[in-house]
This record gives C-alpha cells, sequence and structure tokens, in this order.
C-alpha cells in the first residue's frame, strides 16, 4: 500500500491517535488524509511485530474507533476545570 512521505513528528502522533480508544479512525483520516487501511499499514510498518499484533487485537472490533459504530452522540465528556 502507498503510503505518503511524513516527518517523523506526524508519524508519532498519528501512532498516538491509533493508539487511543476513543479516536475514531474518521478522526484521523480527516487530519492526516489517511484512511483506516492506510492508517493500519503504517502501523505494520512502524510497530514491532509485537506491538503491530497486540494494538490489533486491541482495536479489532472497537466501537469507539468507528464514528458510525458508537452508541454516544455528546462525545467526549469535557471538565469545568478544563479550559478553552
Amino acid at each position: 500500500m502507498k503510503l505518503p512521505q511524513l516527518d517523523s513528528e506526524t508519524i508519532d502522533r498519528m501512532i498516538e491517535m491509533a493508539w487511543e480508544d476513543r479516536t475514531p479512525f474518521e478522526a484521523i483520516e480527516h487530519q492526516f488524509g489517511l484512511s483506516e487501511p492506510q492508517v493500519i499499514a503504517l502501523m505494520r510498518r512502524e510497530m514491532q511485530p509485537s506491538s503491530f499484533r497486540m494494538w490489533c487485537q486491541r482495536v479489532s472490533g472497537r466501537k469507539t474507533k468507528h464514528l458510525e459504530r458508537r452508541s454516544f452522540e455528546a462525545g467526549r465528556f469535557k471538565s469545568q476545570n478544563q479550559k478553552g
């Protein structure tokens, strides 16, 4: 699979977002332009095999990684102490 040229900072941020439970693949695609199969290919390329397998098991079937499968409407909780 053809992946665009990305700097190391962008790759690190994408991997971080892919590991987060509540960050859907659609958010990664919106921000970086990579589809779910491209994110998977990037994770496979950048991670050690054992870490990639662990990540696959973690996101496999996880509803929060796909917007259309999410069951909540409001999104993330925001504390009243949080700025912005």
